[in-house]
Parts: C-alpha cells; sequence; structure tokens
C-alpha cells in the first residue's frame, strides 16, 4: 500500500513545521507528503523549499490564490490521487499526529476482511488538554449498514457518518466514484459534505487509538467564529441542504433544524454588531445568487490554478 499524506497550509510555518515533523516521526513511514501551499506570504515558501531539499518525500504544490481548505484540499486529493496514492492521509497545517496515529489507523483498516473494508478512516481529534476538539467531532452513523455497525463495534470503533479533515485517511476509490471535495465551499462544511457524500453509500470507521491534536489557540467550535468566518458556515450549510446528496430527506430535516436553532443563537447573542447583520445579509445574497459548482464540474484555472498546472476534477 502506498499512503501520501496530504497538508493544506496557509500563513502558519511555525505549525506547519511542527506537523511535517510530527509526519517524519510516524512508526509507519509515509511514501508520499503533498503539502498545498495556499499561497503564503510568511516565509512558508522558503521553509517548503528547504524540508523538500532534505526529504524527497515532499512535494509542494503553490496555488496562486488562498483557496481556502476547501481549494486546498480539492488540490492536494488530485494531486495524491494522480501520483498513484493506494491511500490518502488529509489534515491541516495545524494537525499535529502523535507518532502511533497513522499505524493504528492502518491497524484498523486491517483488521476487517478486504470485501468489507471501510472506505475512510477518522482519528481522534484531541485539544491542548487532552479533551476532544470541539470543531472535529464524528457524526455516528445508525440508520445504514446495520451490520456494519456491529462489526465495528467489535472491533473498538466507531461506525460514522461524517468527518472531518482533521486526520482522515481516504481510500484512493472515494475519489474514482465520488470525484473531489468541493472547492467553492472556501472553508467549513466542505469536508463534512464529502464524507457524508461517500458515507451514505460505503463504511468508515473513527479509530479512537488513532489520535492527532489540533493545536488551536483555543478550544472554538464553529459557533464561537467571527462574523466574517461564520459567512461561511451559514452559506456551506444551505448549500449543502439545497444543492448536496450527501444526506437524506430525513436527515437534512434534522441538519435544517439544529442549524436553525444554532444560527439564531448566534445571531440574538451578537445582533448589536453590524458585523453580524452584514453576515447573515451576504450568507442569504450568496445562497440565493449562485450555487456551487456541481461535483464533475472543474473549477476555473482563474480561480483555482497551480503554479505549474490546472486542477483538472478526475
Amino acid at each position: 500500500m502506498k499512503v501520501a499524506a496530504v497538508v493544506v497550509t496557509w500563513n502558519r510555518r511555525v505549525l506547519l513545521e511542527r506537523c511535517l515533523e510530527a509526519l517524519a516521526a510516524q512508526t509507519r513511514a509515509l511514501d508520499a507528503i503533498h503539502v498545498i501551499d495556499n499561497a503564503s506570504d510568511d516565509g512558508t515558501e522558503a521553509v517548503l523549499s528547504s524540508r523538500a531539499e532534505r526529504d524527497p518525500r515532499i512535494t509542494v504544490h503553490r496555488l496562486l490564490v488562498n483557496s481556502g481548505g476547501a481549494g486546498g484540499f480539492h488540490a492536494g486529493l488530485a494531486a495524491a490521487h494522480a501520483a498513484g496514492a493506494d491511500w490518502i492521509w488529509m489534515m491541516d497545517d495545524d494537525t499535529i499526529p502523535t507518532a502511533t496515529a497513522l499505524e493504528k489507523l492502518l491497524v484498523a483498516l486491517e483488521s476487517y476482511p478486504a470485501s468489507h473494508r471501510p472506505w475512510l478512516l477518522a482519528s481522534r481529534v484531541d485539544w491542548e488538554d487532552g479533551r476532544l476538539h470541539p470543531m472535529n467531532h464524528v457524526a455516528v452513523k445508525q440508520r445504514f449498514h446495520k451490520e456494519f455497525l456491529w462489526a465495528s463495534a467489535a472491533r473498538g470503533h466507531l461506525s460514522i457518518r461524517s468527518a472531518t479533515f482533521v486526520s482522515l485517511l481516504c481510500d484512493r476509490r472515494c475519489v474514482d466514484h465520488y470525484g473531489l471535495p468541493l472547492a467553492d465551499y472556501f472553508i467549513w462544511n466542505d469536508d463534512v459534505e464529502y464524507t457524508a457524500r461517500i458515507l451514505r453509500h460505503q463504511p468508515g470507521i473513527g479509530v479512537p487509538a488513532s489520535v492527532v491534536l489540533h493545536a488551536t489557540r483555543t478550544p472554538y467550535g464553529t459557533h464561537d467564529a467571527a462574523p466574517d468566518r461564520y459567512y461561511f458556515f451559514l452559506r456551506n450549510q444551505m448549500w449543502m441542504l439545497l444543492w448536496s446528496d450527501s444526506h437524506d430527506r430525513m436527515e437534512k430535516v434534522q441538519i435544517l433544524q439544529m442549524w436553525l436553532l444554532k444560527s439564531a443563537q448566534y445571531f440574538l447573542r451578537r445582533c448589536w454588531r453590524p458585523a453580524v447583520w452584514r453576515c447573515y445579509l451576504r450568507a442569504a445574497w450568496a445562497f440565493l445568487a449562485r450555487r456551487p459548482r456541481r461535483q464533475g464540474e472543474p473549477p476555473s484555472c482563474d480561480v483555482f490554478p497551480f503554479v505549474d498546472r490546472p486542477i483538472h476534477t478526475p
């Protein structure tokens, strides 16, 4: 098995170095490391050039513009898939895997017969103090593939319905059958939409023995974000509910109920701030004015280009 890591970075070179050092220290060595640099201007390019000289496994893909986490993972998954990786381990630059994180994912994978192996495997994501990071909870699958639910429980795993890109091991078949994450999401919910789209039909597991640190400054969740970032949550959640087939009708009703409750709470706590009003109006306008490009529609090269070649959706 050829396993490649995909790391998406933007202007966090200190955290990126910690992430790359943790990848180099894995007890199961990686075969390749693809770093997607979202047009950083803080010296990241020099750091990556130096790292790539010392470690031939590292390939740097520098985007001409900051395409957000969604555009970065779109590009990274495409690059690793094109390079022949069998499994692709995805993470942000502030993900610090423990030394056995990858090994534990692969041990979990190989505990299943070949005909029933999961397509996605997610690590446990902690914050600095050891508690679960509120940004990276997995959703547990309850209604689909009940036999696999019991099979995964017997092995000490969770049968999952969706996960985030903070330490997600992805079978190359995901790209073959379901394409790439939707780059138009920019940040937030691109990972939930993509993983839920796959896991609606395929098995996936959460592996408690595989642990990574999500080294954010505080253990914040989506609803603690500033208005300029919360805008993406509002818009992308609406996009996912209307345009994506990641969830069935019953699930979408439940998601809509939770979205209405949480977004109303966020607004009422901060409605005295003009930035919050602008956030909600921008999200409503973006939702009504356009849709994200559908699966199979390649991103336009003037928005998400590589320096050396454009991104193409397989």
